[in-house]
């Protein structure tokens, strides 16, 4: 396998994130191997809901390690590419849909920060976006006006211009003062009024604790805050496709940490938040606005305590009855994640192989047959079928790799034959609900050995 010349900090940002168990912001292109299905599917949501008005929402299933998070990572770099805004933050104790601490407007002021386009994509994007919209605006009215820069009715004519494209969004929720603090950006751009930029962007990303200390700054009576921080999102959703982009793509990653609220009362009502967003989405509320979520089966399928537990997601995201291994609907609401195949796992390591010699400047002396016995070695490790993801498997390869590369004379065989396998970690309680929910039908006799299936080029 020949991979094309690979700039050198996109190469060691996708070995260094790889060999740390994390996913990769650049070069997922490189490694990028199945999904195929899934892909499609979601690509189709932003090319073909989300740019032409709709909305739509998605729930990526898969236990840790599985490539939830790469996948979410890979349409995040194609909607960049097709001219989207995209958001995106994990949820965590600090950062949730609600909470009586501010948690939701935490998650609502992460998004913005990481809030990115095609020509600023690693984040922080939102003030450049602004500028340029302004930029556009004044350029289309020297244009279409023969209206020079200096011309004492130039800064009136671009405020109608902009005014004509807020105004349309007053008839949303919070619209108007939306619209008010867009404009008060303007006047304070026009007049070189950077503190009056300052105020119009602290309010946009919700920054303001009181709404006094907002009226005296901007003269808007509302802000932003926790529960009101998802009206926001979509009038951002809205405010972007009207000002040339196709729409907004919003990305919230490790939603297991809904589940883990210990509290049922604030779990309870993260969930309501969530039926919120989807039925909203999902009735057409919503406009040019994609919503992915990445969560792990069990957060989903637990009837105790998972969404499953209230019924009136359950009733919205439960898989069709027919639907079953090997026969999936990927127009609903979940995608749940398959395992990638053997040959889908060898081409993925004959990639990593390639990135790495290409990285330190050598030729890759680890063999296709060296791979399939690294393969079959790790398979035989106890639990494997159950525990064994895509991200254990690259960073126990890559970390051979790193060894030879870092001792002379060590062989691929050498380092592997001398290694010791251990299972996954029991703080992983998606291991551990895997471990001990082992199919018995899996299971061999008492006496008799359990024979691993062995991989074949």
């Amino acid at each position: 396998m020949q991979l094309p010349k690979i700039p050198k900090r996109m190469s060691a940002a996708v070995l260094q994130s790889l060999s740390a168990g994390v996913v990769p912001r650049a070069g997922l292109e490189y490694i990028a191997v199945g999904r195929a299905a899934e892909i499609e599917a979601l690509l189709h949501d932003i090319s073909s809901i989300v740019a032409d008005g709709g909305a739509s929402f998605r729930m990526i299933l898969g236990r840790y390690g599985s490539g939830k998070s790469f996948l979410c990572q890979l349409i995040r770099n194609y909607a960049l590419q097709r001219n989207f805004v995209v958001m995106d933050a994990d949820l965590s104790p600090q950062h949730r849909l609600t909470g009586t601490q501010g948690q939701g407007l935490n998650l609502y002021r992460a998004l913005l920060t990481n809030a990115a386009t095609k020509t600023q994509p690693d984040g922080g994007a939102f003030r450049t976006l602004l500028e340029r919209w302004i930029s556009d605006v004044q350029n289309q009215v020297m244009q279409s006006e023969a209206m020079a820069p200096d011309a004492p009715q130039f800064g009136t004519a671009v405020e109608k211009h902009i005014r004509a494209t807020v105004d349309a969004m007053e008839g949303m929720v919070h619209g108007f003062d939306f619209a008010t603090v867009i404009v008060t950006y303007w006047r304070g751009h026009h007049s070189g009024d950077d503190a009056r930029k300052d105020a119009a962007l602290r309010w946009l990303r919700g920054e303001y604790n009181t709404k006094t200390e907002a009226r005296e700054a901007l003269g808007v009576r509302v802000i932003v805050d926790d529960d009101s921080w998802y009206d926001y999102i979509k009038l951002l959703a809205q405010f972007v496709k009207d000002i040339g982009y196709k729409g907004l793509v919003v990305f919230i990653d490790e939603a297991v940490n809904l589940y883990k609220i210990s509290n049922a009362i604030s779990r309870t009502n993260n969930y309501e938040r969530l039926l919120t967003i989807f039925n909203d989405t999902m009735q057409g509320k919503a406009a040019h606005l994609g919503i992915l979520i990445g969560a792990t089966p069990q957060m989903v399928e637990d009837t105790r305590r998972g969404l499953f537990s209230y019924e009136a997601l359950r009733s919205r995201l439960e898989e069709s009855r027919f639907a079953r291994a090997g026969l999936r609907d990927l127009t609903g609401p979940m995608i749940r994640l398959e395992t990638l195949t053997p040959a889908e796992i060898f081409v993925l390591l004959q990639r990593v192989r390639e990135i790495h010699g290409l990285h330190y400047g050598y030729s890759p002396t680890v063999r296709d047959e060296e791979i399939v016995g690294f393969m079959n070695v790790l398979r035989k490790r106890v639990g494997a079928d159950q525990l064994l993801t895509p991200r254990e498997i690259v960073r126990d390869f890559l970390a051979i790799l790193n060894l030879m590369q870092q001792n002379t004379g060590l062989t691929f065989s050498g380092a592997l034959n001398d290694a010791t396998f251990t299972a996954p970690p029991a703080s992983d309680p998606e291991a551990l609900t895997a471990a001990n929910e082992i199919n018995d039908e899996d299971t061999p006799p008492s006496g008799q050995p359990q024979t691993p299936k062995k991989f074949t080029l």
